[in-house]
């Protein structure tokens, strides 16, 4: 990754998991995490690299204290998944990001009109997926993305870790060729999350 390439990626929004740099160009600091010799941010916020003192950093982004209600659509980060049940970091509240994040639980039953059998079916840890909150039950966030506009807008390979791509009712690796089933929204890989 070139300075210029750098540089352009300085100030942009940052989603945890994206890559900044890497530790012979950068120092990290606040808000990212190191793997394989690359900087990742920690945190949903914007990125800062400091050419100076060579060091990448990502600062929240905080728009005051807001919680998810009932009825709020909200995008997160599947954190964990088992076949009844997946766990979602909540890092988005309608259009606004969040500086920390809330835990959501997607059951099985709020993920389609039709019978599905399993959440494996559905979600893989790492995916980011657009949701509504249906139930604040207990202080925990029952999601559910039974519409055509909700479901998994972004998923990862389960075997190399690459983007997938929509190609037709299957997503498709562009790295390894593998192809997984997710339940996607409408608008999968637009963007628009």
């Amino acid at each position: 990754m070139g300075a210029h390439e750098q540089r352009r990626n300085s100030g942009r929004f940052v989603l945890p998991g994206d890559l900044l740099g890497v530790i012979e160009e950068f120092i990290p600091n606040s808000g990212t995490y190191v793997e394989n010799g690359n900087i990742y941010s920690n945190i949903v916020g914007m990125a800062l690299i400091d050419f100076l003192n060579r060091k990448v950093s990502v600062y929240p982004l905080t728009y005051g204290a807001r919680v998810p209600r009932v009825g709020s659509m909200v995008v997160g980060q599947v954190s964990s998944v088992m076949p009844q049940i997946a766990t979602v970091r909540i890092f988005r509240i309608g259009k606004r990001n969040l500086s920390g994040f809330f835990t959501g639980f997607l059951h099985v039953s709020d993920v389609n009109t039709k019978f599905v059998e399993s959440m494996f079916e559905v979600c893989k840890a790492g995916d980011i997926l657009r949701a509504k909150v249906i139930s604040t039950k207990n202080r925990s966030y029952h999601l559910s993305i039974a519409d055509r506009n909700l479901g998994v807008v972004y998923a990862f390979c389960s075997l190399c870790g690459g983007l997938l791509e929509r190609s037709g009712s299957e997503l498709k690796c562009r790295k390894c060729g593998s192809i997984e089933k997710r339940k996607i929204s409408a608008d999968y890989g637009k963007g628009v999350i």
